[in-house]
């Protein structure tokens, strides 16, 4: 079976350059090709019509030419394929993610209001794309004042223990295998518990925080050991921590390679596609690379 493209989106911007080295990276160790795009925003009417019939050139784009001259002193694969489109980026993007192994762009392209941490377009993608989206942030000043990570690469997933997703493990052991990196797993518990009392109810008795945590640890160990079984060489660390879990990925991120999140289920009475608040947190905060996982498609 062939190896799907990695898709990298460019506008010529400095992020989507740095996205675009980013997805040069991981196309050469997924041994698959490179395409880069370049959507331009459909032309105003009346020339809209006229660009309808004639799809635009690849080798007339400004924006291209610009990336052929920032990939013109990488030697050896992948091969790369360059594409110019029309229309509106977000959705464009978001469906060529039906025949991509992965996509990757930037946090912001070159539109929008600078103050953005996060663009529509890679909000769009992200949301939306069949594949897995990866969104290169910019470079951000990290605490100086943090503990000092263990040395080596690092992955970092976050694991619902009460929701957890296939797709999203699996991504990240995969990743974290690619990149010869340990997988640091990110579990978290709600801490302090909410107790609600009507007048004259005897208050319920005390939940040890120990056992709380040692009980989502082992579910965690639970999920992850058919995945440590396809990747024996992957290191595992699991991360049980109480309270706000986008906060914790956000603090992961830190010196981080990549963290793994994924994306909610369509659910019968919410259709739509949604991100979840934690996932769209760590998008705008993470000062790490992110990978949105789609979920595995539901069984029938």
């Amino acid at each position: 079976m062939s190896i799907q493209p990695v898709v990298a989106a460019v506008d010529g911007s400095q992020d989507s350059l740095r996205a675009l080295d980013w997805a040069l990276d991981a196309a050469r160790r997924r041994g698959a090709a490179l395409r880069v795009v370049h959507v331009r925003q459909y032309a105003p009417w009346p020339q809209a019509e006229a660009l309808a019939a004639a799809p635009p050139d690849p080798d007339d784009d400004a924006v291209l030419e610009q990336v052929r001259g920032h990939l013109k002193d990488r030697a050896g694969p992948p091969a790369v394929e360059y594409t110019a489109l029309d229309g509106a980026p977000g959705a464009v993007l978001s469906e060529l993610g039906a025949t991509a192994g992965l996509l990757v762009l930037g946090s912001r392209g070159r539109g929008g209001f600078a103050s953005l941490l996060l663009g529509s377009n890679s909000l769009a993608a992200a949301r939306d794309a069949e594949c897995p989206v990866v969104v290169v942030p910019r470079p951000r000043e990290q605490d100086g004042d943090e503990a000092p990570a263990a040395p080596g690469p690092r992955v970092v997933v976050g694991l619902n223990v009460d929701s957890p997703d296939e797709a999203t493990l699996g991504f990240a052991f995969t990743e974290a295998a690619l990149r010869d990196a340990r997988l640091s797993v990110v579990t978290a518990y709600p801490w302090p518990l909410q107790t609600w009392m009507l007048p004259g109810e005897m208050p319920p008795p005390e939940i040890d925080q120990g056992a709380v945590e040692h009980e989502n640890r082992v579910l965690a160990e639970g999920f992850l050991a058919p995945h440590r079984e396809r990747h024996p060489d992957v290191a595992v660390e699991i991360l049980t921590l109480p309270g706000d879990a986008a906060g914790h990925l956000v603090d992961a991120s830190r010196g981080a390679g990549l963290v793994v999140v994924g994306r909610h289920r369509r659910r019968l009475l919410a259709p739509a596609r949604m991100m979840g608040s934690v996932t769209q947190a760590v998008l705008l905060h993470a000062v790490s690379p992110v990978a949105v996982v789609p979920p595995a498609p539901a069984e029938e």
